[in-house]
């Protein structure tokens, strides 16, 4: 049997050191992706690679290292210009950015959110998003051959609200607006941008929904919620495409959740 000579493609994780960020990082490994984990704590990334174990190697994928840790606050330029640099050193080439990295923020009424409150999420969702968005694109115009993918991570929260959620909300639509125009102005480079929103995957974010969350009437209310599994082979579909077709907007979610008809 020929032995497959295609190198394989290297994608970028962020949030990796946990939830959605560490399903879809082990996924990516599993499908022969060279798989860079980004997050603010190593030690996390470290649980991420410890987690993944041998599975990597006993799927044949021997082709030198299946993973990198690269310890960095997407909200820092210079962290996020780190990353993407030690990318390129180690790699020479990016084929995707999984732009995961996010927070929910302090939830609480609108009229008591501190101004810290919003800008820590604003930060994080957005000004990382698009940081590492940025200096995605950049690797993907100017490499050879040309392109690649941005997969960003928008939310149920970017069509409907959740009481008390001003912050994550904004920046959840806002995240939508990210993902048009890098699809646009990706056009001529063969970049592809594509959203995938989620509903009530079991993460340590969602860990309220299985207890009582706040309902739009005022009641407090179990939701169901999915395996991060479920979400993760979503994104690696959405990854696997030809830069020939694209998922520009996704919805994954819990079945039963209160989304269809909320409030």
């Amino acid at each position: 049997m020929a032995q497959n000579t295609q190198p394989r493609k290297v994608a970028v994780v962020t949030g990796a050191g946990s939830g959605i960020g560490r399903a879809v990082a082990h996924a990516l490994i599993a499908a022969g992706w060279q798989t860079v984990l980004a997050g603010r704590r190593a030690q996390a990334l470290e649980e991420t690679a410890r987690l993944y174990g041998e599975a990597g190697a006993g799927a044949g994928l021997d082709e030198g290292p299946t993973f990198m840790a690269v310890p960095t606050d997407v909200t820092r330029p210079d962290e996020v210009d780190a990353l993407f640099a030690a990318v390129h050193d180690r790699f020479g080439r990016l084929d995707l950015l999984f732009n995961n990295a996010g927070t929910f923020g302090r939830p609480g009424p609108l009229e008591e959110l501190s101004y810290d409150d919003w800008r820590a999420v604003v930060d994080v969702n957005l000004t990382g998003s698009f940081l590492c968005a940025q200096a995605a694109f950049r690797a993907m115009k100017a490499q050879d051959p040309q392109g690649g993918r941005i997969i960003n991570n928008g939310s149920i929260s970017a069509h409907v609200p959740r009481p008390h959620s001003i912050a994550y909300t904004a920046t959840k639509h806002a995240m939508t607006g990210l993902t048009k125009s890098l699809s646009l102005d990706g056009r001529p480079y063969r970049i592809a941008c594509g959203q995938i929103d989620i509903g009530n995957a079991a993460t340590e974010m969602t860990g309220r929904m299985q207890t009582g969350i706040l309902q739009a009437n005022g009641e407090l209310a179990v939701e169901p919620v999915m395996d991060a599994a479920d979400v993760a082979r979503t994104v690696a579909h959405m990854a696997a495409l030809p830069l020939e077709a694209n998922v520009q907007f996704a919805t994954v979610m819990a079945t039963n959740m209160p989304y269809i008809g909320r409030g």
